[in-house]
């Protein structure tokens, strides 16, 4: 069965009624852990986007916290487990500035983690790709938060 085109579906939502609209809602949720989460986004999180931005930071400072640092295979795994759960939240939020952020804590938290990151070649070459990703965002936002940002990932 072929995908509809995403124009068909809104036009189709267009003229949904609004009970129907919540059912589908209801319906897609319980499908996806993914799809309540960009939901619950949606309706709780959309307005305060800093108050979001803290929780994930928060997220992934415990993720760090608890992360098994008995040899590098553990680490490697834990940490690109977190780097995909943050790219997940960067993708619900839409802004820039979220996703400069929230990188940034990823890698001020990698650089803490004991034994170092940069003894093992695998981890450290994802630090300095996630770097080199974060330069790239920096150069696209506003002047003004071009250099708060600078100077936070010159720390790095």
């Amino acid at each position: 069965m072929k995908s509809p085109k995403l124009a068909e579906i809104k036009k189709a939502l267009i003229h949904a009624s609004r009970d129907e609209l919540i059912e589908m809602t209801i319906q897609l949720a319980k499908y996806k852990v993914e799809n309540k989460e960009l939901l619950h986004y949606l309706l709780f999180d959309a307005q305060d986007e800093t108050a979001f931005v803290n929780e994930v930071k928060d997220y992934i400072s415990e993720e760090f916290e608890a992360m098994n640092t008995k040899n590098y295979y553990w680490m490697r795994k834990s940490v690109r487990k977190t780097l995909k759960n943050v790219k997940k939240y960067i993708k619900f939020s839409k802004e820039k500035s979220t996703e400069i952020e929230l990188h940034l804590h990823f890698l001020a938290q990698m650089l803490q983690l004991k034994p170092s990151i940069l003894k093992d070649k695998r981890l450290a070459s994802l630090y300095e790709r996630t770097l080199l990703f974060v330069d790239r965002k920096i150069s696209v936002v506003h002047e003004d938060l071009q250099y708060d940002y600078q100077l936070e990932r010159e720390q790095l």
